[in-house]
């Protein structure tokens, strides 16, 4: 007997990338349930790194996530930072709740809230 068919167009396995994306998606996702009407329109994003003059002082640890207020004509953004986050993570379960945490605490940042506000897991 034969195992089930698999369409060739279905990728077998996922990338690290397509991973992390998922995570900071489920976070977005979840904050959006409550949050709905004071995210409508913010824009979330992964870049791999920070550019090098996103952050003020050389020395200064490497950033996790920004938020980029809004402007007019453009609306508000928080970025995710992919490989900082994943060198911090010690798992995968640990760097679900790190992508969770700086999704809140940009939220938090952007809504002017404190993180436990935004949500009580944080």
């Amino acid at each position: 007997m034969r195992g089930p068919l698999v369409p060739a167009d279905v990728p077998l396995a996922r990338t690290r990338a397509q991973i992390f994306d998922d995570l900071v998606l489920e976070a977005v996702d979840r904050l959006e349930r409550r949050w709905s009407r004071e995210l409508a329109g913010v824009e979330f994003a992964v870049e791999e790194v920070p550019r090098i003059d996103s952050w003020t002082v050389p020395g200064d640890p490497l950033p996790l996530s920004r938020l980029d207020p809004a402007r007019p004509g453009r609306s508000a953004r928080i970025v995710v930072y992919r490989r900082p986050l994943e060198g911090r993570a010690g798992d995968p379960e640990e760097l679900g709740a790190l992508v969770h945490d700086m999704v809140v605490q940009e939220v938090a940042n952007l809504l002017g809230l404190e993180p436990e506000a935004v949500d009580p897991n944080y």
